[in-house]
């Protein structure tokens, strides 16, 4: 009896301790469009970023309990740049399915662009102060200079993602590690968006940086990792989703509080509507 394309597509699950890892849900169903997607956003808890290791490596690992165990996930994405940073080895530990993070697809993303070994991050407090960029990137024989960003989040969210205050905030933060670079006589060509929300800005981004400065968004590098690692693993079963071009995308979304918010920001990110939001409780 021939298998339904339901019981060969597989189920993904999403993971943010925000909902700015729906750009990398965005990119990962354009990838597999009939594919199931559960997305959790563990917005009781945020940020991650002022919590210590330990606390994010306990919040992430019931956070993908939750989408293997209870959702049925068969992979994996960590859409968090923070807990793919900190709490990828405990996520890994916790659940006995493949789990991917998005700072090493864009080290990797990043070492493919580069023809000078320069690379300039962009990102948040938390992901900057854990070096976990310029160490994906060293691993892979590029030099990385990161800088924080930290009021670019809140912009994304405010919906300012093509205002000229964003633009002249962005053009700052960027002539500042320009100016950090050339101090350090480093020749960048290549900028890491290190955040999952920075996405809603390439556009702005883009026209700040120097002319032939290739701009590597780590969500579309963590979607595309995906699909060859499923393509590896259930390549007979990812194949007919990429390829129906009719397939109806079955996408869950699960929030740990703020379900109206989510709702209600989570369709810049998503670039859809989000749809029903469900709560869920995943304790302290």
């Amino acid at each position: 009896m021939e298998a339904t394309l339901e019981q060969m597509a597989p189920t993904i699950g999403v993971f943010d301790s925000g909902f700015g890892g729906l750009t990398v849900l965005r990119a990962l169903v354009e990838r597999l469009p009939a594919a199931r997607f559960a997305f959790l956003g563990d917005t009781a808890r945020l940020p991650y970023g002022s919590k210590s290791r330990r606390t994010i490596a306990r919040y992430a690992a019931q956070s993908a309990q939750f989408l293997v165990n209870e959702q049925g996930a068969e992979f994996l994405v960590i859409a968090c740049n923070t807990a793919s940073a900190l709490a990828l080895d405990a996520i890994q530990d916790a659940v006995p399915v493949p789990v991917l993070g998005v700072i090493e697809p864009g080290a990797m993303a990043a070492r493919q662009a580069s023809a000078t070994g320069n690379v300039l991050v962009i990102a948040t407090e938390a992901t900057v102060r854990s070096h976990a960029y310029a160490e994906a990137c060293q691993a892979r024989g590029l030099r990385a200079l990161e800088k924080a960003c930290p009021l670019l989040v809140p912009l994304v969210e405010e919906g300012w993602t093509d205002h000229p205050v964003t633009a002249e905030i962005i053009e700052i933060y960027l002539n500042e590690l320009r100016a950090e670079a050339a101090a350090q006589g480093l020749q960048p060509d290549t900028l890491v968006l290190g955040c999952t929300h920075y996405p809603l800005l390439r556009s702005l981004i883009e026209r700040a940086v120097r002319p032939g400065v290739k701009v590597i968004d780590s969500a579309e590098s963590a979607a595309q990792a995906a699909v060859e690692l499923l393509n590896g693993r259930l390549g007979e079963r990812v194949a007919p989703a990429v390829a129906d071009a009719d397939a109806q995308t079955e996408v869950r979304c699960f929030a740990t509080d703020s379900v109206e918010k989510f709702e209600r920001l989570g369709s810049r990110f998503l670039g859809q509507p989000v749809g029903h939001v469900e709560l869920v409780d995943l304790g302290g």
